[in-house]
């Protein structure tokens, strides 16, 4: 999950969400689903804070060069 893009780690947390709301499944089947989906919304996590960090970064590369 390592390698997921945002976007592949978000469509799998979708489908996760889906198929837990669909109910049917014994326990350590929604168990081991909703550990997935946890491990998957991290995912999602760390590519949302590396985005806000390049674009805070850029924003701040602009101020400076507005200022020279």
């Amino acid at each position: 999950m390592a390698g997921f893009g945002y976007e592949r780690a978000r469509d799998e947390l979708v489908n996760v969400v889906k198929m837990l709301e669909q109910g049917g499944l014994d326990l350590d089947e929604s168990l081991a689903l909703w550990e997935r989906g946890e491990a998957l919304a991290n995912r999602c996590e760390e590519h949302l804070a590396g985005a806000r960090k390049r674009v805070e970064d850029a924003l701040h590369r602009t101020d400076l060069e507005r200022r020279e």
